[in-house]
């Protein structure tokens, strides 16, 4: 296992990764006030709506727990998002965090509405504790899929978190046509289960069914060790990605 990654090895895979997607036409900025992010996701034609999980009025969201990610192409037009926030679950688990509706609201008694309601049927998410990565709230423009570029926006996040956090797991919950249509083994998780976010939030136009899917903190340190920017890439012979629209807390994986 590669344990002792060094933040000059990690600095070299989030390089290596942003200079494929400057290659593509994208060119990648990041940030931590949600306030700015949600201005930015709410003007983008074709997005589902950003879920409360990263929307500031919902959930604590303060710099050092949270970041997002914002690609512009070479006109400045924004072509891709997504977002990750780290939660401390050394007291509990993922089940129950999510099963308590705290993965989107810092108060789900006063935020979440009524009738609103979550669980978690994935029994491996009982032992993804600790320090747990979410990503979520990705979304890739139209004209920009299709050209494994989902690799690359995938592995800069995957870096960037790994350079703030050190975190246990990292995580995402998709829609099931995403496990189907293998688009997850091209985002680079390497573990799935279905029914991993069972949500209802009437109140926020939420009804979802999300498998969840996952890497341990030496999977990704593997990942991370990988430098080159073939490796980044992955092999160049693989299918296009293809786009994972993220609703909300959904994760497109593009």
């Amino acid at each position: 296992m590669q344990s002792n990654v060094t933040t000059l090895e990690v600095s070299k895979y989030i390089c290596a990764a942003d200079e494929l997607g400057r290659t593509s036409g994208l060119h990648i900025t990041m940030g931590d006030d949600f306030e700015e992010y949600v201005e930015i996701t709410s003007k983008l034609p074709g997005k589902s709506p950003t879920y409360p999980s990263f929307r500031p009025d919902c959930s604590d969201l303060p710099p050092g727990k949270a970041f997002w990610i914002v690609g512009r192409d070479r006109e400045g037009r924004v072509a891709h998002v997504q977002a990750m926030r780290l939660d401390h679950l050394s007291n509990t688990n993922l089940a129950e965090h999510l099963g308590s509706l705290k993965a989107w609201f810092a108060d789900p008694n006063l935020k979440a509405g009524v009738n609103s309601s979550s669980r978690c049927n994935a029994p491996s998410a009982r032992s993804i504790t600790g320090l747990v990565a979410y990503q979520g709230d990705i979304w890739l423009r139209e004209d920009f899929r299709g050209c494994r570029l989902s690799t690359v926006v995938g592995r800069i996040a995957f870096g960037l978190a790994w350079a703030k956090w050190s975190p246990d797991f990292i995580y995402a919950l998709v829609a099931g046509w995403h496990i189907e249509k293998g688009v997850v083994d091209r985002y680079g998780y390497r573990h799935r289960e279905p029914h991993g976010s069972v949500l209802h939030l009437p109140a926020h136009g939420i009804d979802d069914d999300d498998w969840i899917v996952w890497l341990t903190r030496e999977e990704l340190l593997t990942k991370l060790s990988r430098t080159s920017r073939s490796q980044v890439l992955g092999d160049s012979t693989l299918p296009a990605a293809e786009s994972l629209v993220t609703g909300q807390h959904r994760t497109t994986l593009t």
